[in-house]
């Protein structure tokens, strides 16, 4: 029995499925390229995805020895390893992001996590990370912290496309959308072509469920608020407002100008909770304009048996109810978002700390067998 082909129906719902993974393997070895034979339409990376791809593999080590010959520190040495690794990727999605009027064909690279929250650190990291990879269909990875949000809409304003990473409540999306437009329509008033930026918002699925669900359990409050929900509520919610926005008057005038839409994208789409379907934060948000971003289990998984059916404006009603029943409870809901953005952030911290300790550990053993 033939399969269905699932990424092309998506793509005719209007989703874009972004692969959640990178490393030199992949790449050398032809299995990106396969992917996006198969319909793959962008690349997300991060520290945790370097860190695992660098650690777990000794394909790096010839490139880390010729760096340490060049008297590079630990950091440069990184640096140089995911912006070659980050190049091969945009070079391999180039095709797509022309077929796609530069919509996708997209490679996130995120900015050092360290600055988070430092808005001129940001921007001057952003800046150089963009200029030394330099392709057209790289986006640079930055932070929805207070601080990052006016960085994003001034990279925007300079012509750098931005995934706008970690964005937990609603009210955070909506300030980074309003960040986008500003941006683009200074870049716009500035003589810039907005056909050459894009941006996404990326809103976190699971984590939100995880949390949230705990608090809803600690609380006993099972019988009124169903678990598992509010990743899968959250988003559509933030949906709703993002057809609202960006069909308003407001952005039209801009659209008319060539600025492209900022699409959400679905992160953290891995789904822990035993009782969920393996792939339910995938069936559930599809639609028009959106991108999910899925690791190699929820790929495969996907491909294998999910189900491909205009999904996001379902059940809206109780998407509302769902967040009403919480803001009525003892759930302290702001809160618990801003944990889980900091925390987000603190384990990005962690694994480009453990990736930096992990070359200086090569390091040292390249140069212990060349001496």
């Amino acid at each position: 029995m033939v399969k269905p082909n699932r990424m092309s129906n998506l793509k005719i719902l209007g989703q874009s499925i972004w692969y959640d993974n990178l490393s030199r393997e992949l790449l050398e070895d032809g299995s990106l390229k396969k992917l996006i034979e198969t319909g793959i339409l962008g690349v997300t990376s991060n520290p945790a995805i370097f860190e695992k791809a660098i650690a777990s593999s000794d394909i790096y080590d010839s490139d880390i020895d010729l760096l340490m010959k060049a008297n590079m520190s630990d950091i440069e040495i990184y640096e140089n390893l995911a912006i070659s690794d980050i190049q091969f990727a945009a070079d391999l999605l180039f095709d797509t992001y022309l077929a796609t009027n530069k919509i996708d064909g997209f490679v996130s690279l995120e900015v050092n996590p360290h600055l988070a929250y430092d808005t001129s650190g940001t921007i001057l990291e952003a800046k150089r990370l963009h200029k030394e990879v330099a392709r057209p269909n790289l986006m640079i990875k930055v932070p929805a912290t207070q601080e990052g949000i006016p960085a994003i809409k001034q990279l925007i304003s300079e012509g750098i496309s931005i995934n706008v990473t970690l964005i937990f409540s609603l009210e955070v999306y909506k300030q980074v959308v309003e960040a986008y437009q500003a941006g683009i329509s200074s870049f716009i008033r500035n003589s810039g072509d907005p056909t050459t930026v894009s941006s996404v918002a990326s809103i976190f699925i699971g984590r939100i469920d995880t949390e949230l669900d705990k608090a809803i359990l600690e609380l006993n409050l099972g019988e009124k608020i169903n678990t598992g929900f509010s990743g899968i509520a959250n988003a559509k919610i933030a949906y709703s407002y993002f057809r609202e926005y960006f069909s308003s008057e407001t952005f039209s005038e801009i659209a008319l100008k060539g600025a492209h839409i900022q699409r959400p994208l679905w992160a953290s789409t891995a789904v822990k909770n035993p009782d969920l379907k393996d792939v339910f934060y995938v069936e559930e948000l599809i639609g028009d304009n959106t991108v999910n971003t899925l690791p190699d289990v929820t790929l495969n998984s996907f491909l294998d048996h999910g189900i491909v059916n205009d999904t996001i404006d379902k059940n809206i009603s109780l998407a509302l109810e769902h967040f009403q029943l919480i803001r009525e409870s003892e759930i302290e809901i702001e809160k618990i978002m801003d944990s889980l953005l900091s925390d987000g952030l603190q384990i990005f911290v962690d694994s480009f700390d453990g990736l930096i300790a992990n070359i200086s550990k090569k390091r040292q053993s390249i140069y212990s067998r060349n001496h």
